[in-house]
C-alpha cells in the first residue's frame, strides 16, 4: 500500500487515477482548487483519505497546498496532475503578474516539488504538444511575444518534462518521470478528443505505485506505460538548469541541488 497525493484530482485523469488506486488498496489523498471542488471530489472518490484545497495558479495558494500536504506526513509518491486548457484566447494574468498557464503548468509543479516533503516518486503529466515546442527561457512569461494560447501551453508541457528530468538526475534518490496521456475527451481535452479515454490514467497510477522495472525507472518519458521519446532538446541539461534557475528567479524559491 502506498500514500500518494495527486494535483488537480478533482475531475478528470486526476480524479480517474485516484479512483483507480483507491480501488487498488493505496492511501490516496486528493486536491481540490476551491471547497466546492474539492467537496465534488470527496463524493467521487469517497475512499480516499483526505483532501488538500488551494489555487494553483497564485503563489501562495500553491504554498497553501504544500502546507496542508507536509501536515499530513511524508507520501510515497507525487503525481503533478493539475493543468489548464490550450483555448485561452488572451493573456490571463495571475496576482502574481504571471500567465495563467505558466502559473498552473509551471510554476505550480516546480514550487511543489521544491516545497513538499521528497516523496519516492514523482509523476509529472505532459502533452504530446510539447514536441516542437520552444525552449527559449528568456521570455518565459510571454512578456515580449505576442500572446499564443497554444504555444503557451506547448511550451509549459515542454517544461514539466524538463523538471522532471532535472529532477531525476539532481535527486538520484527519487524516481522522477513524465507522460503523455493522449489527447483524451476529459473537460480540458474537449469532446472531439481521439484518444482512450480508459487509457489515459492508467500510466500515471502505474508510475506511482507500480512494482515492476520500468514503473521504477528514473528520467523517462511514458505513453500507455510504455516508453516514448520525447522532444531531444528535454535531455540537455543546461536547458533543465536553465528551466529551474528561471523558476528560481521568478519564485524566489531555490531548488535543493
Amino acid at each position: 500500500m502506498a500514500r500518494i497525493f495527486i494535483t488537480g484530482s478533482s475531475t478528470g485523469l486526476g480524479l480517474m487515477a485516484g479512483q483507480l488506486m483507491i480501488e487498488q488498496g493505496h492511501e490516496v489523498v486528493l486536491h481540490g482548487r476551491d471547497a466546492r471542488r474539492s467537496d465534488t471530489a470527496l463524493r467521487e472518490a469517497s475512499g480516499a483519505v483526505g483532501i488538500v484545497t488551494g489555487d494553483l495558479s497564485l503563489m501562495r495558494g500553491i504554498r497553501e497546498v504544500a502546507e496542508q500536504v507536509n501536515r499530513l506526513g511524508r507520501f510515497d509518491a507525487v503525481i503533478h496532475n493539475a493543468g489548464v486548457g490550450y483555448r485561452e484566447p488572451r493573456r490571463i494574468d495571475t496576482e502574481d503578474g504571471l500567465p495563467h498557464v505558466f502559473a498552473v503548468k509551471t510554476m505550480a509543479p516546480y514550487l511543489l516539488t521544491v516545497l513538499i516533503e521528497r516523496p519516492e516518486r514523482l509523476v509529472y503529466l505532459s502533452s504530446g504538444l510539447h514536441h516542437g515546442a520552444g525552449a527559449d527561457l528568456d521570455d518565459l512569461l510571454w512578456r515580449r511575444r505576442r500572446w499564443q494560447g497554444l504555444a503557451a501551453y506547448a511550451e509549459s508541457k515542454l517544461h514539466d518534462v524538463l523538471l522532471a528530468f532535472a529532477v531525476a538526475r539532481l535527486w538520484p534518490d527519487v524516481l522522477s518521470n513524465a507522460l503523455e496521456p493522449g489527447w483524451v475527451a476529459t473537460r480540458m481535452g474537449g469532446a472531439g478528443a481521439s484518444d482512450d479515454l480508459a487509457q489515459g490514467h492508467l500510466t500515471q497510477a502505474w508510475l506511482a505505485t507500480g512494482d515492476d522495472a520500468l514503473a521504477r525507472s528514473t528520467g523517462r518519458y511514458f505513453y500507455h506505460r510504455a516508453t516514448r521519446e520525447p522532444d531531444p532538446v528535454t535531455a540537455i541539461e543546461a536547458t533543465q538548469d536553465a528551466l529551474l534557475i528561471a523558476c528560481e528567479r521568478v519564485s524566489g524559491v531555490t531548488f535543493p541541488r
